[in-house]
């Protein structure tokens, strides 16, 4: 594996995707799996060559950052298999999709979750003001932003109620970004400024920086977080009891779905596509609000789930698969 900033400690969408080759490494189906951190972008290629050099069954890239370093890899070693977390080859006119013969996507509608998040953010505040804010402005980010800005909008709608979203707005796709995924300063500041200006529920969508998120609420007191990726409440174990949920991408699951298929000499360079459908994203349990919430709400989300899985509602974004 060759992850992005943050690395496999980064109680995010690094350590998830890990864990899925842990697991395939668990269940006796891989050899002893390896990874290699970045220093910086540029560490992105000798990186790859590294793993290619090493002659490893196949080489998982985390990220969209690592999209062109894995193209160009992929395509100067045609007999080398790949998978990437987080990015759909597409042509840049037309939008179709372009896929690498020996690279497999492994992609997530995270804003099916993510509006379910918004809803129940919605519906939990006291304020009427509820928040998001990202690492960088890129599409594996902004879906998310995208799905919790709807659900929200869902909930005025039908509660006939005026719950604000500060730090993204859909419609202009502008919003507040750190700028990357390891400043943990400004991410704090920025999840400070939006709790000053009235916002009880936070989702930070940054990786590893998004804990500042954690310790700005935290300090704040009576604002709850929600996590993104993985079910925060078994990483942000001292953050427990500000976790309204988390918004959940399987990573683990497809990533030893797809290493597990190739080891048994069945690659396919057909992507994944995670949905709340097939459970390939979800919102996690509410853990410490599950007796918090009001039975009404929890209800409403999970019909609200179902109208999703049956198409009766559609929940879209510029940056969905």
């Amino acid at each position: 594996m060759v992850t992005d900033e943050g690395g496999v400690d980064d109680k995010s969408f690094n350590e998830t995707s890990w864990n899925g080759l842990l697991n395939a490494y668990d269940s006796g189906v891989i050899a002893e799996p390896k990874y290699v951190e970045p220093k910086s972008a540029s560490d992105y290629e000798p990186n790859l060559k590294n793993m290619v050099r090493d002659d490893c069954g196949m080489i998982v890239t985390v990220g969209f950052n690592l999209a062109d370093a894995t193209k160009a890899s992929a395509e100067a070693n045609p007999d080398q298999k790949y998978a990437i977390v987080d990015h759909l080859y597409v042509d840049q006119e037309t939008f179709e999709p372009t896929p690498i013969d020996n690279v497999k996507s492994l992609v997530f509608n995270t804003q099916e979750a993510a509006f379910l998040a918004g809803y129940l953010a919605a519906g939990h505040s006291e304020t009427g003001k509820v928040a998001t804010w990202g690492g960088m402005k890129i599409p594996t980010v902004t879906i998310f932003m995208d799905g919790f800005y709807d659900g929200v909008q869902h909930y005025n709608e039908v509660k006939d109620a005026d719950v604000q979203v500060l730090g993204w707005d859909k419609k202009s796709q502008d919003g507040q970004f750190v700028g990357d995924f390891s400043n943990s300063t400004v991410a704090k500041q920025l999840s400070e400024n939006l709790i000053s200006r009235g916002a009880d529920v936070v989702m930070p969508v940054a990786g590893p920086i998004g804990e500042s998120a954690a310790v700005a609420a935290k300090d704040a007191g009576d604002v709850a977080l929600i996590w993104v990726d993985t079910d925060g409440y078994k990483t942000l174990t001292e953050y427990r009891d500000i976790l309204l949920t988390s918004v959940v991408k399987g990573m683990d699951v497809a990533v030893e779905k797809a290493v597990t298929a190739t080891a048994e000499g069945n690659f396919s360079n057909e992507s994944f596509i995670g949905t709340l459908e097939n459970e390939g994203v979800s919102i996690a349990p509410y853990h410490a609000f599950e007796d918090k919430l009001d039975d009404e709400l929890k209800k409403e989300v999970d019909e609200l789930r179902q109208q999703i899985i049956s198409g009766e509602l559609k929940v879209e974004s510029d940056a969905a698969f």
